[in-house]
């Protein structure tokens, strides 16, 4: 009998950027994840089933993301990116010939031999269905698909109870009309966690119900939290700089603040627990194989043998340089050497899986107990960030998978096989800077949540007065419940945050914050007319998520309720 379980929970989510623009930022940010991290992260995985390699893991796809990779025309422009990619390595094969420089021309070459290699994957062997292939993982048992909030909202800072259920409740529809099935594990949006609360809107006390009353309402049995919410403590990344991740440092111009570490029960990151009075589970992040790739100073994407994100070719793009040294300038890094990346890569992979298999036998030296090892990662990190690191998954799955102390699992697999033994409370908290809600409201960003509170009333109040709605008055509705939906995205005050693409953010939110507001003074004049749906069938031609939304989802609670308890079913 085995020790103890190990899952990988990997985070998969982009920001809704269909005709948002192509480069610097926009549509683009799709084709990339999807060129080095979706296809060749289903490669790997593919090819362990077809090895018969007994793997499992959880991966967890956003619904805004799932969206977008359907959709006919993000993909056939991502087609045209992969083509534009093979071409462009084939011109750096004879410019760097010509200049003399063999070594330089024979990256080159590879890389086009890896672009062919992903389109050909992409469009042969996984029939240009991104979501399809990994709902086949799913399918045959390899991998558990768990679901988020619709459009990816911050949850813990949303007014209306309306707009979180709203959020919940159109991510589920979503799962269940591509993935066939009803989901069981969730990704809170950004690991952000909110206990039951009492607040005052506009002078009335409102009470705030803790988001796992929210997901037992939707029959939802797991959700995943960073570590210090379970295990109270410091929460990892205290100041800017301290890691690589979750998806980069805050500028340091900002004193970040640490969220309470304070929890009535301080748990430990290998169990599950219930949730305050419900039977929905908490699987937190566990740190030491989570810090083993997010940490900037030790993590494995630092190794000097990998290849160098920050420095591409001024005429292709490509990335030709390896890591080289911690302190080594760019202009003075060293050319990258595909073999010995590969050596490195393979060094890790035993290294981790051995790491794991100390973590469960010393878990259960010390308890006895069968415990689980969640090691959470955002997917995005794996081929893009670390261009290893897809070769890096598929070979610890491997190692893992033949282990005599480990058993691979699934969140929800483990949670119904090993049902958590105590209830615990939560604090607020996420896996931002300082555990807190620093990242998407700040001094930066606070002006975006009033706009965000007043779209959240305004939504709930249309969709309270239109249960019924004619096919005019439908159309217009659904959209308005769109751009409601994409204007709550966590993605905007995160990159303004971040200032990573901060005009470019404010420009998105302020796009739908306008186009939604345009369609809410047509529902709330009272008369919907032709003009009003030209202008919504304009929008959904730009803006076109859950085709099948229904905006009752956005109702109050008591008109919304009876419609929620069968949406869980």
């Amino acid at each position: 009998m085995k020790l103890g379980a190990f899952t990988f929970v990997l985070h998969s989510h982009l920001p809704y950027c269909r005709q948002a623009g192509r480069w610097p930022h926009g549509e683009e940010w799709i084709h990339e994840a999807a060129t080095e991290c979706y296809v060749p992260l289903l490669r790997g995985l593919w090819d362990l089933r077809d090895e018969g390699v007994a793997f499992k893991s959880t991966i967890g796809l956003t619904p805004i993301l799932v969206e977008q990779l359907r959709d006919p025309l993000v993909n056939e422009h991502l087609e045209q990116y992969i083509r534009g990619l093979i071409d462009a390595a084939s011109s750096d094969v004879a410019r760097h010939q010509r200049a003399g420089s063999e070594r330089l021309a024979a990256l080159a070459s590879r890389y086009r031999s890896l672009y062919a290699e992903t389109l050909q994957t992409y469009l042969d062997r996984l029939g240009g269905d991104v979501v399809g292939a990994f709902k086949s993982l799913q399918d045959s048992g390899h991998i558990e698909i768990a679901t988020s909030a619709a459009t990816h909202g911050y949850l813990p800072l949303f007014e209306r109870e309306s707009s979180v259920a709203a959020q919940v409740a159109v991510g589920l529809d979503a799962y269940r009309r591509i993935f066939g099935r009803r989901p069981t594990a969730i990704w809170l949006p950004e690991c952000a966690y909110r206990p039951a609360r009492t607040v005052t809107i506009d002078g009335v006390p409102i009470r705030q119900a803790g988001l796992e009353e929210v997901l037992a309402d939707y029959d939802l049995q797991v959700f995943f939290s960073e570590t210090h919410t379970v295990e109270g403590g410091t929460p990892v990344g205290k100041a800017a700089g301290d890691t690589i991740g979750p998806y980069g440092d805050v500028p340091r111009r900002y004193s970040v603040p640490l969220s309470s570490p304070a929890t009535p029960h301080h748990g430990t990151t290998f169990e599950p627990y219930y949730v305050g009075s419900t039977h929905v589970a908490v699987i937190a992040r566990n740190n030491r194989t989570g810090m083993q790739v997010w940490s900037a100073e030790h993590g494995y994407p630092g190794d000097y043998a990998y290849r160098e994100f920050h420095k591409r070719d001024g005429v292709s793009g490509m990335r030709y340089w390896r890591i080289t040294g911690r302190r080594v300038d760019l202009a003075d890094k060293a050319e990258y050497d595909f073999d010995r990346a590969r050596d490195a890569m393979n060094s890790h992979a035993r290294h981790f899986a051995q790491l794991v298999e100390d973590l469960v036998a010393g878990y259960h030296a010390q308890t006895g107990r069968y415990g689980i090892v969640s090691c959470a990662y955002d997917t995005e990190l794996f081929g893009h960030w670390w261009f290893e690191g897809t070769d890096w998954l598929r070979e610890v799955l491997r190692l893992l998978a033949a282990s005599d102390v480990v058993d691979l699992t699934t969140a929800s697999e483990f949670v119904q096989l090993h049902p958590p033994e105590h209830h615990i409370t939560l604090p607020e908290s996420s896996w931002g800077q300082g555990g807190g809600d620093f990242t998407w409201k700040n001094v930066d960003t606070e002006w975006m949540w009033p706009v965000i509170h007043e779209r959240e009333r305004r939504i709930e109040c249309i969709a309270d007065r239109h249960t019924h709605a004619n096919d005019l008055e439908a159309a217009v509705l659904k959209q308005a419940a769109r751009e409601a939906l994409l204007l709550q995205s966590s993605d905007w005050p995160f990159l303004v945050t971040t200032g990573q693409a901060r005009e470019y953010a404010i420009e998105r939110f302020e796009g739908h914050v306008e186009r939604f507001d345009r369609l809410a003074s047509a529902l709330e004049s009272g008369t919907v007319d032709a003009r009003a749906r030209a202008l919504a069938d304009e929008l959904y031609d730009r803006d076109n998520p859950f085709a099948d939304i229904d905006w009752r989802t956005f109702q109050s609670s008591t008109s919304a309720q009876p419609r929620r308890r069968s949406a869980a079913s």
